[in-house]
């Protein structure tokens, strides 16, 4: 197949080829494979090749599944398979190889998709650029001076740069919405308890952080959805159940919808120019096609949110550090955690029960502040990041003061952790490329368990602004 006619295509266009039988599944992982070892040495994205393990699953491929033979990569993040080992960034965690698929790869496999290897993240997933110890700096593809973003890095730039048509992710306090915005993505936070992270993965984060993909369709998106949103066994979240297929559900328009937007953060200060206007872009695609727009900003305690947020990542990473360190015997510290990572350990380990009931409880506040806006708002509009791209190293990943290695980090993302404090669904759409080429995302949200209304919209919004053939020059 030639170069183009693959990027041609997204991944279910790729699958109805294979059902066509005019392409195989291995010719469709081949052709990964190459533009992998073509790519990666620029993007750094791809952490951990199973390549062999691939060729040998396209050619058992079965041309039945919704993405049948279609190549995608993992995130080294929960995502186990078999025979990939998950580091989660971080040079205390182990290589050893997964001998098992978590719930969410075998719906994968179900699907026909074959796991090409893990894509690169940051120590733990904990900020919005990939820049890990371990792996070195994912880069993007736009510009490879400039982070594609954080925690699903690696899997955005492999997707951005047509490696892969869709790439699995998570996010928990962004970390799907940052690197499509950084990368020219679709990017779907599903609500809370859509997708299972079972049989192995247990919630540390009080409901923060959920799984989906980074995609270059809507469509993609929405068929990705179908196939993994059933729960599993023990989930500690249930969302409300789907009401029919969301692949079929963004065939109809949305109804006129009354949308929300925020042209400044929640201080009242502007945004950098180039996010406002890809802000004042999406405003005039929507009211362009008959929606209703009306600056808002919702009456958040930003200080006592942030305070909130950060005791839980706290106490997670402390959770999960302390659980490593009895599992392989090491004690943390710098020579095998980062910076900032230690100082989260140690932060957690000391926060009182109280504290963290606390912090949770605002977090169901904001919920219902939130959920208090949709009984006006259907949808709420703002931008992804408060600025472009950042450069590599701008953020210090060895920054031992908490509150000083996390101020520059608010300030860059002032909206998307609230969505994963609320609980609710949010999709990053690519509307705008600034004078330097580089991606400049905006966000809608929509009310707990509303992902149709999201698809149908960006759905409606894809087709008026079409986003499917710009590509970076790698």
């Amino acid at each position: 197949m030639a170069f183009a006619e693959y990027e041609k295509y997204d991944g279910l266009g790729l699958a109805e080829l294979v059902k066509q039988k005019k392409i195989s599944a291995l010719e469709l992982v081949d052709e990964a494979i190459a533009r992998a070892e073509r790519h990666n040495s620029k993007l750094n994205a791809i952490i951990f090749k199973a390549f062999d393990a691939a060729r040998d699953a396209a050619k058992k491929n079965v041309a039945n599944g919704a993405f049948s033979g279609v190549p995608m990569l993992l995130k080294d993040m929960r995502a186990g398979a078999v025979g990939m080992p998950t580091r989660s960034g971080s040079r205390m965690v182990p290589p050893v190889p997964a001998d098992h698929d978590s719930t969410l790869v075998s719906r994968y496999r179900e699907a026909g998709l074959i796991p090409l290897g893990k894509t690169n993240v940051p120590e733990f997933g904990i900020l919005p650029v990939s820049e890990s110890k371990l792996y070195g700096p994912a880069r993007n593809p736009w510009n490879t001076n400039h982070t594609p973003g954080g925690s699903s890095g690696g899997s955005a730039a492999s997707v951005a740069a047509g490696i892969v048509p869709l790439a699995h992710a998570t996010d928990g306090g962004g970390s799907i919405r940052i690197p499509a915005a950084c990368c020219g993505l679709v990017g779907l936070k599903v609500s809370r308890g859509r997708i299972t992270q079972g049989p192995d993965a247990s919630d540390s984060t009080s409901g923060l952080s959920v799984d989906n993909c980074v995609t270059r369709s809507v469509r993609d998106t929405a068929a990705m959805l179908d196939l993994s949103c059933a729960p599993d066994y023990g989930d500690p979240y249930f969302a409300p159940a789907p009401q029919g297929s969301y692949l079929e559900g963004i065939k109809t328009a949305p109804k006129r919808l009354k949308i929300a937007v925020s042209y400044k953060n929640y201080q009242g200060q502007p945004f950098h120019p180039d996010v406002e206007a890809a802000v004042r872009k999406a405003v005039k695609i929507c009211e362009d096609l008959g929606h209703i727009t009306e600056e808002a900003r919702p009456q958040v305690n930003t200080e006592e949110n942030t305070m909130a947020f950060m005791t839980l990542w706290a106490t997670a990473t402390g959770y999960g550090v302390e659980t490593l360190a009895r599992m392989t015997g090491q004690t943390p510290s710098l020579d095998n955690l980062e910076g900032l990572t230690l100082s989260l350990y140690e932060q957690g380990k000391s926060v009182p029960a109280i504290q963290q009931i606390w912090a949770q409880q605002t977090m169901y506040r904001m919920a219902r502040v939130m959920a208090k806006q949709h009984e006006t708002y259907d949808a709420w509009l703002t931008p992804t990041l408060a600025r472009p791209p950042l450069a590599i190293g701008t953020i210090n990943v060895d920054e031992r003061d908490i509150r000083t290695a996390f101020a520059p980090i608010i300030d860059y993302v002032p909206f998307t952790a609230t969505q994963n404090a609320t609980g609710q669904p949010a999709i990053n759409l690519p509307l705008h490329w600034n004078a330097d080429n580089l991606p400049i995302g905006v966000q809608f949200v929509a009310r707990n368990g509303n992902e149709m209304l999201l698809l149908q919209l960006a759905a409606q919004i894809e087709q008026a602004a079409p986003w499917f053939d710009k590509r970076p020059q790698l």
